[in-house]
């Protein structure tokens, strides 16, 4: 996995740059972002953490359509992680209810768009109304053939493989599944991911330098992309460097490319 960090790029417009990705290929066929940095982004400007969550969430819906724009098949979204539960209980409350938010308000969009949308994650722990609205929208979506967005919601890699394990060994224990057919595949297909390519490209914002158990299994490939912009500040043309950087990338996996 090779990573390119970004700091001081010059932005150039929207347009711009969509011009010049439209000619470069490839293109990743899933995108996958630790949307990092909300927090002290908020900070930075004298406010509270949930100013930050919020100006973040607003990120969301431009970057999701550019996406669909694109062609990209999947974008999976680090949204809340199985470790973000120790935080005070009052931003916990706040982004609940800001999940709750965004799936109402994003289902027009999200159909109007010809656009999938799953959860993945453990669903235990998750309120109730969170529950409610997740499951409404991956209904109401469901039928869409565009871009599948994916968040990753009460999300832990750790958590995930566990999971996977536990299912196999009881299908193992059944007498369904013989230990000798074992094999990635069958891994990969017990994760909360079934059914979706792995991530190509992986981009982190804030410039943190670690993957914060994210997808670990999915991403043993994937570009890394780390980009020194908060989340808040992430905008189509810090998208669209990132795609342009991909392009240019050699992808070997593990092979010499004469």
């Amino acid at each position: 996995m090779k990573v390119t960090r970004m700091s001081d790029v010059h932005a150039k417009t929207t347009s711009e740059i969509r011009n010049q990705t439209s000619a470069i290929s490839p293109r990743p066929r899933h995108i996958a972002i630790i949307m990092d940095g909300n927090g002290r982004w908020a900070q930075a400007q004298g406010r509270g953490r949930t100013f930050g969550h919020r100006t973040g969430g607003e990120r969301i819906r431009p970057l999701v359509t550019e996406c669909a724009t694109l062609g990209i098949e999947v974008l999976t979204l680090y949204s809340f992680s199985t470790e973000n539960w120790t935080r005070a209980q009052e931003e916990i409350d706040f982004l609940m209810s800001l999940y709750v938010e965004y799936l109402i308000g994003e289902r027009d969009e999200l159909n109007n768009n010809n656009i999938r949308f799953v959860q993945i994650g453990r669903r235990e722990g998750l309120p109730e109304q969170v529950l409610d609205e997740l499951d409404k929208t991956v209904a109401l979506t469901q039928n869409n053939t565009g871009l599948t967005l994916a968040l990753a919601l009460n999300y832990g890699s750790r958590s995930e493989i566990t999971d996977a394990v536990r299912d196999i060994a009881e299908q193992v224990k059944a007498g369904s599944l013989d230990p000798d057919a074992i094999n990635e595949d069958t891994i990969s297909n017990h994760l909360y991911t079934a059914g979706l390519p792995d991530p190509d490209l992986l981009i982190r914002t804030a410039g943190e330098m670690r993957l914060s158990n994210y997808l670990l299994w999915q991403i043993s490939y994937a570009e890394l992309y780390v980009t020194d912009v908060c989340w808040p500040e992430f905008d189509l043309p810090q998208l669209h460097q990132a795609l342009q950087a991909f392009a240019n990338r050699k992808r070997k996996f593990g092979t010499v490319v004469e």
